[in-house]
């Protein structure tokens, strides 16, 4: 799970930042139940969604003016939908793209808001946007990078379509599928060329991570690292890391978790903690990565760290089958060529 430098709801946005409401059982819906209602509804162009909150968006026509939370969006982009606007992390202080924003082509599209709690209400009404869609983590009442005090000034501007990405149980194929199935309704090609050879790297990529946990089944400690505190993941709190687990990964699972569940705080000294083969390091922004660990002594001496053996992982996962592919593959190479430390 993401965790964000601010402590914003502790426990749910900290290494998820990051269940159970709805899940994933939200589906495609046309304007009638029945089938000549539902040709009627195709041949007037109408269009409505209904999201994992359980909440039906509805327009005369399919929109086109869309504005999404950066991740959202990164994987509508992946499916071949194109997005006007965004808000979340989407460029570091470089200019260059964050994980979240996979492929966006940021040149191109409107940023209302590039860090937690920035939110541009203006420059979004002046998008003319059609349709919000955003994540949210298990309470549909928080919706992800959307500020709640704002929440219905937002929503009076256009519908919001939110998707849950972490219920406690649902799995990274199945979030994908769910980004599809919204994808789909926006007019992306699912059985286009692109797609297909996408899903097929994908499920490649997952056989190859189940065959490297198989053959090598080293120790996985997934973990995040701030400037006081590391933090120790649980792979039961993502759908990435279930996912994993169930291809066989060996992930290490902290003994004594923070309320909520999700990771173990550590304080510096103490991150030698677990004895891990392999470290598979938050990659985002707003977590350090190796180069500004450099000057951690305990991060140093740590086994997997002199040996090389660190990957990074996406702590926010991306929800494109091409995004998702990298993800998994990188995975399935570094446990494949990590050496048991234990």
């Amino acid at each position: 799970m993401p965790f964000e430098a601010e402590r914003f709801t502790l426990a749910r946005r900290r290494l998820l930042t990051g269940g159970g409401a709805l899940g994933l059982t939200g589906v495609l819906a046309a304007c009638g139940s029945g089938d000549d209602e539902d040709d009627a509804a195709e041949s007037s162009g109408s269009w409505s969604f209904t999201d994992d909150r359980g909440e039906t968006a509805e327009l005369d026509t399919t929109p086109t003016e869309l504005v999404a939370y950066t991740g959202m969006a990164a994987a509508l982009h992946d499916f071949g939908v194109t997005v006007k606007g965004v808000f979340g992390p989407t460029t570091k202080e470089d200019g260059s793209l964050t994980t979240q924003a996979g492929d966006l082509p940021v040149e191109e599209l409107t940023v209302i808001g590039n860090t937690y709690g920035e939110f541009d209400i203006e420059a979004y009404a002046a998008l003319a946007p059609q349709v919000l869609s955003t994540h949210y983590y298990g309470d549909p009442s928080d919706l992800w990078y959307v500020p709640a005090e704002s929440l219905d000034e937002i929503s009076d501007l256009a519908p919001v379509v939110a998707i849950d990405v972490n219920d406690g149980q649902n799995t990274l194929p199945e979030v994908i599928e769910r980004h599809a199935e919204l994808a789909a309704s926006l007019g992306a090609d699912l059985e286009s060329e692109a797609v297909e050879a996408a899903k097929e790297r994908f499920d490649e990529a997952v056989e190859a991570l189940r065959q490297a946990a198989a053959d090598n089944p080293v120790k996985v400690l997934a973990c995040s690292a701030g400037p006081e505190d590391f933090w120790a993941s649980n792979p039961d709190s993502a759908n990435d890391m279930r996912f994993f687990t169930e291809l066989g990964v060996d992930f290490i699972v902290p003994d004594d978790l923070d309320e909520g569940g999700y990771y173990e705080t550590l304080a510096w000294e103490n991150a030698d903690k677990y004895d891990a083969d392999l470290i598979f390091l938050d990659a985002r922004e707003q977590a350090i990565q190796p180069d500004g660990l450099a000057d951690f002594p305990t991060w140093n001496a740590l086994p997997a760290v002199q040996a090389g053996q660190i990957a990074a992982w996406d702590a926010e996962p991306l929800y494109g089958y091409g995004l998702a592919e990298r993800s998994v593959r990188a995975l399935a190479e570094a446990i494949a060529n990590a050496e048991k430390l234990f």
